[in-house]
């Protein structure tokens, strides 16, 4: 979601921390292309130099702080600054919303508002039962313009397993007043009200919005933006918020190829925050947008708090501690290995795991490269299918005969049967040598 600047901001600053001393010259020169890569990473060019100015008024005069490097300390600044700039630090480690709220999603046609709709009512839903908790939760639309958009939203809601209500009236603010007496006659906690898209911001669409919102009244009033639209959706922000208003923003398709400029300029330009974003079509995939940690990724330090928790939500806890006890007793399996694949399925493709780990943007690492990658796994899991609980759990009994109907069970050549065998030594040896690191425990 953030490759573009990742692999930018890794090449700049590898090259930059070989150098002992940070001068004018040379601090000019990463400046600049730090500049260069939010540019062309659709950053407005008066937010670039905003940001430049920040970095280099904090640089000058700045004292070396004993035992660090200049070339980190700069580094240093820049992330700091850049925290600053994507909303500060620590601002959205949870959000939690209150008992009951109407939660109010605009935005312009094409932007997600359906699909983030659900993911907010699995995001609501999904926190309440890791508390051991239930919520009911209704969704409802007035979305009359586009072509089965209602429709759309109850089968969304029949997906996340929440409640849907079709209002009888069909002129948008009868329609909130039905939907919102519905809500609280019924006793309902959550009220996702989706609202009407244009194209395009026009004044019919705004004096709608305005006139419905003050109906429902909401809590919670987010507007959605397709990140891949890159300064467009500022300028799609801005009339929002200086017509309707809202509190904060759902960046959509942040999965896609997007250059994360709207990510890095939003608070900045607007002095909104960005609360939540939208990493994949399915429901789960909704994260909030934690200011640190997209820094980070942004300059390729890599994001393992999220990986982790990730890992977390994805994976049982049985699982999880069924492979902590095979690596501490340093004697895995192929079942083990198996597992492992497994793991790895859940959290997404080689790809996006690769994100989330410090330095990978200095891999430069080709789709190609990945899908071979991927490919490779897929025949691995075959290969493991198609031997017995027993070969999995005593690979030494793997002789060429052995192999061979492995290989034909699975549709591959033995050559990869051997290229597993190869692998599954090299994380036999890596878990020896995690034993003896003296932070295992």
């Amino acid at each position: 979601m953030f490759d573009f600047l990742t692999e930018k901001f890794s090449s700049i600053f590898s090259s930059f921390t070989r150098q002992n001393h940070l001068t004018q010259q040379n601090m000019q020169s990463i400046l600049e292309q730090v500049k260069d890569a939010l540019i062309e990473a659709d950053v407005s060019y008066d937010t670039v130099q905003a940001f430049a100015n920040e970095v280099q008024q904090e640089v000058v005069g700045k004292k070396i702080i004993s035992g660090l490097r200049p070339s980190d300390q700069f580094i240093k600044i820049v992330y700091d600054k850049m925290v600053a700039f994507l909303g500060g630090a620590a601002t959205q480690e949870t959000f939690t919303f209150q008992i009951p709220s109407v939660i109010c999603v605009m935005g312009l046609q094409g932007s997600g508002k359906t699909t983030t709709i659900g993911k907010l009512a699995y995001f609501i839903k999904n926190q309440a039962e890791k508390r051991g908790k239930s919520r009911k939760i209704l969704c409802a639309s007035i979305d009359f313009y586009r072509p089965a958009a209602i429709d759309q939203l109850e089968q969304v809601a029949r997906g996340v397993g929440v409640d849907f209500y079709r209002s009888s009236s069909m002129q948008p603010q009868d329609a909130a007043r039905d939907i919102i007496s519905y809500f609280k006659k019924q006793g309902y906690e959550h009220l996702l009200f989706d609202t009407a898209g244009r194209l395009h911001v026009d004044e019919q669409m705004m004096q709608e919005l305005a006139s419905v919102k003050a109906i429902i009244e909401p809590k919670y009033s987010f507007l959605v933006l397709d990140s891949m639209t890159g300064q467009q959706s500022l300028a799609v922000a801005t009339d929002f918020l200086n017509r309707i208003g809202f509190d904060g923003a759902i960046l959509s398709k942040m999965d896609s190829d997007t250059r994360a400029g709207a990510a890095f300029a939003f608070r900045y330009e607007l002095k909104k925050p960005i609360c939540f974003m939208g990493v994949g079509e399915k429901f789960d995939q909704l994260e909030l947008f934690r200011p640190e940690r997209i820094a980070k990724r942004m300059l390729g330090m890599g994001d393992i708090l999220t990986l982790v928790e990730n890992a977390q939500e994805k994976i049982k806890q049985s699982e999880q501690e069924s492979i902590a006890r095979s690596i501490a007793s340093g004697n895995i399996t192929l079942n083990d290995f198996s597992k492992q694949l497994d793991m790895m399925a859940k959290l997404g493709s080689i790809g996006t795991i690769l994100k989330f780990l410090p330095g990978a943007g200095q891999l430069k690492l080709s789709d190609q490269d990945l899908y071979r990658g991927e490919q490779e796994m897929k025949r691995f899991k075959a290969v493991l299918s198609s031997m017995t609980l027993r070969e999995r759990q005593m690979p030494d009994l793997l002789d060429a005969s052995r192999k061979k109907r492995i290989a034909l069970g699975a549709g591959v050549d033995v050559t990869v049967v051997n290229l597993l065998l190869q692998r599954f030594e090299q994380s036999k040896q890596f878990v020896k040598l995690l034993k003896k690191n003296r932070f295992f425990k």
